[in-house]
């Protein structure tokens, strides 16, 4: 039986060269774009899972590889050597050059042919990212002009919340009930930054940071299933 989601990696133009993404299309072969902020470890198999769950949801899902710079298309696990580089690679990230590859990601996955609207208006773009990926989506709703952000433990979203005067576009939140990388004084923070925007913040007691993951030890399926519906919901009301 052919799978019914038709992936690829693909290259993108950036201004500092050829940046390739995994892109994974719907069933129909059209829908809103989505773009998905991988983890520290890579573009792995989890991450080209997500694509493809999102995809079978009905979106046109755009993966970029943030480490291409550094290491193209790396794929880690989640303890030991792996982490340790994963950890590495994301401190080496350029700040300025990560931003401008994000809304090139975002400038390319607007001008893809399959992404199209129900209605007359433009098709719309949204963000989705866990951990280092979560704090991605939430930059890119604020700097790279995505019509709603969805962040995942995104670590680091509590000393940037300077920019949340700059989002404007609805966001939403998902938090471990015990994260031992986000405090919960961390997350109160985000809820009053966004305190009276268009935004959602949630927290899922019993779980731990990566709860979404299935491949990784801290994976709990009843708080990974909760959000996903709460993230379909969300993104299906914003985007389509």
């Amino acid at each position: 039986m052919t799978h019914p989601v038709h992936t690829q990696w693909i290259s993108l133009p950036t201004a500092g060269g050829a940046m390739d993404a995994y892109l994974a299309l719907p069933p129909g072969g059209s829908g809103p774009g989505l773009l998905l902020m991988q983890e520290i470890f890579g573009v792995n198999a989890h991450i080209r899972g997500v694509a493809e769950q999102y995809a079978l949801a009905g979106f046109v899902v755009l993966a970029p590889d943030v480490f291409w710079r550094q290491a193209p298309r790396i794929e880690l696990g989640y303890s030991g050597n792996d982490m340790a580089r994963g950890m590495q690679l994301a401190g080496a990230l350029q700040p300025a050059e990560v931003l401008a590859d994000l809304q090139a990601a975002v400038a390319a996955l607007r001008t893809r042919p399959e992404l199209v609207s129900p209605s007359a208006a433009p098709a719309k773009v949204g963000a989705i990212g866990y951990c280092m990926g979560g704090r991605l989506a939430y930059t890119a709703a604020a700097l790279a002009g995505v019509d709603a952000a969805v962040a995942y433990y995104g670590g680091g979203i509590a000393g940037q919340l300077a920019l949340a005067e700059q989002v404007r576009c609805p966001m939403q939140f998902h938090f471990a009930g015990s994260d031992a990388h986000i405090p919960p004084e961390a997350v109160a923070a985000v809820r009053q930054a966004f305190n009276g925007k268009p935004a959602e913040v949630f927290e899922y007691p019993g779980s731990n940071h990566g709860f979404n993951c299935w491949d990784r030890a801290s994976y709990h399926a009843p708080s990974a299933a909760l959000a996903l519906g709460r993230s379909l919901g969300f993104l299906a009301r914003q985007l389509f």
